[in-house]
């Protein structure tokens, strides 16, 4: 008895005629008529009633029918598993991380997954976190971390690793940094460093000021918390950040939770839904890394 035989033997039932089930698994009528013939006569009893237009089940067939159902739902099974192993012996993974990432667990998750797998090829891709996220959608990345608005793209799984207010962090002697309680409204009397469109950070702010009708005036952009850092440190403008990204730079900037900004910026891992074993086993391993927290930047 062959899986092939069986899989003929469903195919008549199910469409009640050797034509449309020779259309079905794509070969002869007389190539389907044969191996079901076969079947028979090992089983040593007739599974269909030939005698009319239609072609019908006998007593025999229908007692076959459902454990050859089983038997090739057990066999696409067996197949499957082995594909899953394969995959984490010579897969590849795409990974998406947004520009100018400190966030080191990353890296550790990845480095662990590399040992665990050295035959999976990882590639890692840099870029802003709205591109990263259709990556994601399409397939064209795996997993990927970005930085978010208040939620997580729709459509995508998603694991946050950080949710945090926005600060606005100044020098001392900046006006502001006199201030205990700082609003949005007193961020737009100066010039502003910012992180590029694209970004989650951004996204908060600009979705929080248009709320308000306020059009500030972005001075200069950078896609690193560094660089926004030394620029405000330098008196070039207030820079906008995330609360554990000013944390350090406590020895240049001081910093003040924008009050009236409540929605927060996020850094997430996002994939598509159902992932393969490999994003699965790579996932496993950010959980374990990002236990315990860290920074970086949303």
């Amino acid at each position: 008895m062959e899986l092939r035989q069986l899989e003929y033997f469903v195919a008549v039932a199910e469409e009640r005629s050797f034509t449309r089930a020779a259309e079905r698994v794509h070969i002869s009528q007389s190539g389907v008529s044969a191996q079901v013939r076969q079947l028979e006569r090992e089983l040593g009893a007739e599974l269909f009633d030939r005698s009319a237009r239609t072609v019908t089940l006998t007593v025999a067939g229908k007692a076959a029918l459902e454990h050859a159902r089983a038997t090739l739902a057990a066999a696409g099974t067996v197949g499957r598993a082995v594909d899953d192993v394969a995959h984490l012996v010579r897969g590849r993974l795409t990974v998406g991380m947004v520009v100018g990432c400190t966030l080191t667990p990353l890296f550790d998750a990845l480095a662990a997954f590399h040992a665990a797998h050295p035959g999976v090829e990882i590639t890692l891709l840099e870029d802003r976190s709205d591109r990263l996220g259709e990556g994601v959608r399409s397939g064209s990345v795996d997993l990927a971390l970005i930085g978010a608005a208040n939620a997580a793209p729709e459509g995508l799984d998603a694991l946050t690793v950080i949710s945090e207010r926005l600060v606005a962090a100044v020098p001392a002697g900046h006006p502001l940094a006199a201030r205990r309680r700082v609003a949005l409204r007193d961020l737009i009397d100066h010039p502003l460093v910012c992180m590029p469109p694209g970004t989650g950070l951004r996204a908060v702010f600009d979705q929080a000021c248009a709320a308000q009708g306020l059009r500030p005036v972005i001075a200069l952009q950078a896609s690193a918390a560094d660089a926004l850092a030394g620029l405000a440190a330098r008196g070039l403008g207030v820079a906008v950040l995330s609360a554990s990204m000013a944390d350090g730079y406590r020895d240049r900037l001081t910093a003040r939770v924008i009050d009236d900004v409540t929605a927060p910026a996020l850094l997430a891992l996002v994939w598509r839904s159902a992932p393969n074993p490999a994003v699965r086993e790579l996932l496993t391993h950010c959980r374990r890394a990002f236990t315990g927290g860290g920074a970086g930047r949303p």
